[in-house]
């Protein structure tokens, strides 16, 4: 299931060059991925409140065409590979007034736990919900 989210860019997103910056692209999926778990009825305090974590270790863009200070940004994730220690996405970053994509990129996280950074699995509280979205 693809879950999209709207995104204006703002002035401080862009450079010397008048385009965005590159890394407020990494930024941008994360905003996806957390909009992502919201559609799944998980929130990233309610995860952190149970004890666990869900950091990146893996991440990959590929930068197709520049965007600019106020374009509307639409952010598509979409999931692609889900464990009870592990999930994927992938991500497309298009320009909304005329479809272009701008970005595509991939991020794999891991569920750890909070209080020793280790791999943790998670539980089927969770589970479940994002089962669902895949």
């Amino acid at each position: 299931m693809t879950v999209s989210v709207k995104h204006k860019v703002n002035f401080y997103d862009t450079d010397a060059m008048a385009v965005v910056h590159h890394s407020n692209y990494i930024r941008w999926f994360e905003i996806g991925r957390v909009e992502f778990l919201r559609e799944a009825g998980i929130t990233l305090g309610e995860l952190m409140d149970d004890g666990y974590l869900f950091p990146i270790v893996d991440v990959s863009a590929k930068y197709l065409n520049p965007a600019y200070f106020d374009d509307q940004l639409i952010i598509e994730t979409i999931p692609t590979a889900l464990t009870k220690a592990k999930m994927a996405f992938d991500y497309r970053i298009l320009r909304e007034k005329d479809g272009i994509v701008l970005v595509t990129g991939h991020t794999q996280n891991v569920f750890t736990c909070r209080a020793t950074g280790k791999i943790a699995r998670l539980p089927d509280k969770y589970y479940d919900k994002l089962k669902i979205m895949i």
